[in-house]
């Protein structure tokens, strides 16, 4: 078996620059000077303790004053007592679960922008 030398490399493309100390020379532009500056501005919010009723706090969504708009949402928490109340033959109390805001979840949003703001599960 006989080995063949590699094939001839081709030239450098134009701004094309191989890895390592940049070339210099008449024929090498500068490199250009980026004298623009960047500012990042970080917050952090503290995070809304919310409750079963209303809180006063600050929408993150429209950075207005506000006081929360609750609405309660049946869960599986809901409907899995409403099912026990059933299976031990309670059929005129199954629909306590779903009147008794401790077996529900309450949804608070921004009135402002109805925005989400979070849930309180009890």
């Amino acid at each position: 078996m006989e080995k063949q030398q590699p094939p001839p490399y081709s030239p450098p493309q134009p701004g094309f620059y191989p890895p390592g100390p940049p070339p210099s020379g008449p024929h090498v532009p500068p490199p250009a000077a980026d004298h623009t500056t960047h500012t990042v501005i970080v917050t952090h919010a503290a995070p809304l303790i919310l409750g079963p009723n209303p809180s006063a706090t600050v929408c993150p969504s429209c950075h207005a004053q506000i006081t929360t708009t609750v609405e309660t949402e049946a869960t599986t928490k809901t409907h899995l007592f409403a099912l026990l109340l059933c299976l031990f033959g309670c059929y005129p109390c199954c629909c306590i679960p779903y009147c008794v805001d401790s077996c529900q979840s309450q949804n608070h949003y921004c009135p402002n922008c109805r925005a989400y703001l979070g849930k309180y599960d009890n």
